[in-house]
């Protein structure tokens, strides 16, 4: 079984002053999502399913199949690519859109638009964060043995001292476990950073307290290890949410709120996997340099081939 690669690319990049997915970082011109797809294509993944918008999704699509169209697993077999859509009215029926939101409904709302293309154990990442070579073997491997499983999902956590920006505060959830590495909470903090005392500081996104966190807690870049089942239950949770938020212009379904919902509701557990790998990212546009000299490294240290794709 060869699980599969659900990639979020729909996001514009706010903060970052552009499209992050497209952005050549490495020494060939690489993006993120290629060293991505390299390390999944390592791992086992066999196909990759990319979450887009419709307005880049042309120029996205070509760059794509023009990159990897060489691209073969490890048994010989090409890698097989997908495209959806993710826009503010791919919403159930009888919802109404309310005509003055603009934000979309987050990164939960985006897993169900693969809903019809996926039905094989599959992973979650973002476009946009580098998550190491080792955390997709980690992944791969538990979705091969999971295979059979319901109601049994994962998530991938790194230390938050690695996932930090030294240009400006980020948001992460923390995540809390039982003895059994079974979740039992992701706990969002927003505006992380440490401060020139070395302590690491976040506002807790619930009470708005600012606290103390500790820098080995394992927390959440959003990468995850489903089962198909997920899509049924999420897309109840999602009409619920929608039934309390429809009119509300902000409001975002998120992954951690969908699998906390159907945790408490006793039809699912998710284990906590950890990784020796570290993430980076570009969150900020000044972030920039760091991650372009960091690819250099892999590049001349022989990590990864450059150029990555031939």
């Amino acid at each position: 079984m060869k699980p599969t690669l659900l990639v979020l690319a729909a996001g514009m990049g706010s903060r970052y002053g552009g499209l992050k997915q497209m952005d050549g970082l490495g020494p060939s011109g690489e993006t993120i999502i290629d060293y991505s797809i390299y390390d999944a294509v390592q791992a086992g993944f066999g196909k990759v399913v990319y979450v887009v918008r419709e307005y880049f999704r042309e120029q996205f699509e070509q760059t794509v199949r023009e990159k990897y169209s060489g691209v073969r697993c490890p048994d010989g077999e090409p890698l097989q690519f997908q495209f959806v859509i993710q826009e503010l009215d791919k919403i159930p029926a009888p919802f109404v859109l309310n005509p003055e939101r603009q934000k979309p409904w987050g990164t939960a709302h985006a897993v169900l638009m693969a809903a019809e293309v996926i039905n094989e154990p599959f992973a979650v990442i973002n476009g946009d964060d580098y998550y190491g070579k080792e955390s997709f073997r980690i992944l791969a491997d538990w979705l091969r043995e999971h295979q059979d499983s319901e109601g049994v999902y994962s998530i991938v956590g790194f230390e938050l001292d690695h996932t930090l920006s030294e240009s400006g505060g980020v948001s992460r959830g923390i995540c809390s476990y039982d003895g059994q590495q079974n979740l039992t909470d992701v706990a969002e903090h927003l505006n992380i950073q440490k401060d020139a005392d070395g302590v690491v500081r976040g506002d807790n996104s619930l009470n708005g307290e600012h606290v103390v966190l500790d820098g080995k807690a394992l927390c959440s870049m959003n990468m995850w290890g489903f089962t198909p089942d997920y899509f049924t239950k999420s897309a109840a949770i999602f009409k619920a949410f929608l039934e309390k938020n429809i009119g509300e212009l902000k409001k975002e379904y998120y992954i951690p709120y969908a699998v906390d919902c159907m945790i408490k509701a006793g039809e699912a557990r998710c284990e906590v996997l950890s990784t020796p790998s570290h993430w980076f990212g570009v969150t900020y546009k000044e972030d920039r340099p760091a991650v372009v000299e960091k690819f250099k490294e892999f590049a001349e240290t022989g990590v990864y081939p450059t150029p990555l794709y031939q």
